[in-house]
Order: structure tokens, then C-alpha cells, then sequence
């Protein structure tokens, strides 16, 4: 069954991996860079002060960093070494000569699960639990999707590795909102508790899709004119 699963993974792989053109070379490489993410944590922290008691706030912004520290280090320095499966790029896969490289990148040790889609996936579902915006989830979700098939794209990953790395995440995500959510409701009896809870609703959440959109807006210019 494992060698059954293992061998769909690899022929999904190759199948996306091959999908290819110089403007999305540099798409992908632009949308899988961390620097996109600083306009995304800027607006997130804006919504934040916008919406909560400073305390609050400080606290949901602790949770998000523990959120991206338990899926990064969970992946990268438990279950990799743990697992030891070879990225697809990698030199020493038997598969490396068959997968699209972009820009000479290839990937070095192991990269089950990606660290990529659990970082991604768990702030969506952080973010999703916190705001409970219909258009705000959709739009982080499809963000973390994106990121995520970047790593397919660029012959880094697997897809199973994305699916353990989301899976991953999510949960991160879910249980260090789940606490979070608990401790600021006991911070201080003076602090507002948290819009949602008392049915006013988020406000100013469309900030992070505007800021997503422009600079998915770049990315795609910055691509046009490199191709």
C-alpha cells in the first residue's frame, strides 16, 4: 500500500511539476519567497489593533509566532530526520533527472512534510478561527494553497508532503487559537473581549485581502516583465 501511495505521489509530481512557462518560473518563485509575507503580517497586526484591547492583541500575535514555530520545528526537526524521505530535486532521488528545476534550484535533504504548507496552513486556519470572515477564509485559504502548490512547482515537494504539512499546520493552528481564545478571555476583567463574541463583528479584515491582492499585483507584473 505504502509503495502504492508512494508511486501516485510521484506520478502527481511529475504531472504538475511538468506544467511549465517562463512567466510562471517566475511566479512561483517570487510567490514561495518569504518577503511576500511581510504586507500579510503588517495587515494582520493592523486588524488586531483594530479590533481588540492591546493586551489581546499582543496575545493573539504570540499565538500566531507559536503557531509558526510548533509547524516549522514539528516538521523540520521532528519528523524529517524521523522519516527521511528526499526531495524531489534532490541530487541523490532517483527521480531528480526527471523533475523540472527552476533557475538551477534544487532541493537539498529531506522534505517530508513541508514546512511550506504547515507554516501556511496553520496561520488560514488561525486566522479563520480568530475573524470567522466568509471572504477573508477563502481568500487565506486559497493564499496557503498557492504558496503551498509553489513547492510542487518548483519540484521541492511532494504531494503528499503538502497534504502532512497542511494537515500539520492546521492543527497548530486550531490549538493555539483554541488557547489563545481561552487565556484572553481570563486576561483582565476590564479588557474588551473579542468582537466576534459580542456579535459586532470583525472590522477592517478586508484590509488583508487588499493588501493580498496588491501584492499578488506585483508578483504578476514583476513575472510579466522578467518573461
Amino acid at each position: 500500500m505504502i509503495e502504492f501511495l508512494s508511486d501516485i505521489d510521484t506520478q502527481l509530481l511529475l504531472f504538475f511539476n511538468g506544467i511549465h512557462s517562463p512567466f510562471w518560473d517566475y511566479f512561483m518563485s517570487a510567490f514561495t519567497g518569504k518577503v511576500i509575507w511581510v504586507p500579510m503580517y503588517a495587515s494582520i497586526l493592523y486588524i488586531l489593533l483594530k479590533n481588540f484591547h492591546w493586551k489581546v492583541a499582543l496575545c493573539y500575535v504570540i499565538a500566531i509566532a507559536l503557531t509558526i514555530t510548533f509547524a516549522d520545528q514539528m516538521c523540520n526537526s521532528f519528523l524529517r530526520p524521523l522519516v527521511g524521505r528526499l526531495r524531489p530535486s534532490n541530487p541523490e532521488n532517483p527521480i531528480a533527472d526527471l523533475v523540472y528545476i527552476v533557475n538551477g534550484r534544487q532541493g537539498g535533504g529531506f522534505g517530508f512534510p513541508s514546512c511550506h504548507a504547515a507554516n501556511s496552513f496553520g496561520l488560514a486556519i488561525f486566522l479563520i478561527c480568530l475573524f470567522r470572515k466568509r471572504w477573508l477564509s477563502i481568500f487565506i485559504v486559497l493564499w496557503a494553497f498557492t504558496n503551498s502548490y509553489t513547492r510542487l512547482y518548483l519540484g521541492l515537494h511532494y504531494p503528499g508532503d503538502l497534504v502532512a504539512g497542511a494537515i500539520i499546520g492546521g492543527f497548530g493552528g486550531w490549538l493555539f487559537y483554541f488557547i489563545a481564545h481561552k487565556l484572553t478571555a481570563r486576561l483582565q476583567s476590564d479588557t474588551p473581549t473579542p468582537a466576534l463574541e459580542k456579535g459586532t463583528g470583525m472590522k477592517q479584515t478586508e484590509v488583508m485581502i487588499y493588501t493580498g491582492l496588491l501584492t499578488l499585483a506585483g508578483i504578476i507584473i514583476y513575472s510579466i516583465v522578467q518573461s
